[in-house]
């Protein structure tokens, strides 16, 4: 019974970001196609010449492991097993840093090698896109760090909590899914 009260009263957070969910998937789609649009450029670098498969696949695999780590915490939300919990929560927000930290340095190493954003369409739908994911990862990141305030001061009931948490695990599977589409798109074709 205190599960389906929980449920119901949750239902319009779920439906409201489920919407926004849904307007970002638009977002992406449109820089998508604008960056298929570009490239390759008819001037400038190619994607061929900028892309490294090495960074590609570090910074694939601490992301996408970060969805298997989360889903340690949501395990140990089902018991409220708080050792799981932080476990997954922690480690989620570790591999999610290293992601960062990679792209960040991708876009530094790029600029340095005189890839700019100005060189040509291509470059500059390309940093607009890897950056507007990378924009929403670190927000994410942001988010871990309330969620790890809120779960350590234990001030919210439960269920609110547990359901905070689901929809941020809503919002970190949708980042690591337009990350997929990234390899797909943008990188897969002009590495492999």
């Amino acid at each position: 019974m205190k599960q389906q009260t929980s449920d119901v009263l949750f239902q319009d957070k779920r439906l409201g970001f489920f919407l926004y969910l849904v307007v970002e998937a638009f977002m992406f789609a449109t820089l998508f196609a604008t960056y298929v649009i570009f490239t390759p450029p008819s001037v400038g670098a190619n994607p061929s010449e900028v892309y490294e498969l090495r960074t590609v696949i570090l910074t694939s695999v601490f992301l996408l492991s970060s969805s298997g780590t989360l889903l340690i915490a949501e395990s140990g939300l089902e018991h409220w097993n708080l050792k799981k919990v932080w476990l997954g929560i922690i480690t989620t927000f570790l591999l999610g840093a290293v992601f960062m930290g990679l792209e960040i340095h991708e876009f530094y190493k790029y600029t340095h090698e005189g890839f700019t954003i100005t060189m040509n369409n291509f470059l500059s739908s390309f940093y607009v896109l890897v950056g507007l994911h990378a924009s929403h990862v670190a927000f994410g990141l942001g988010w871990m760090i309330l969620l790890m305030i809120q779960l350590k001061q234990q001030k919210l009931p439960k269920a609110l909590f547990i359901e905070k948490h689901k929809i941020f695990n809503y919002y970190w599977h949708f980042v690591d899914v337009v990350w997929v589409m990234i390899i797909l798109i943008v990188y897969a074709p002009y590495l492999f």
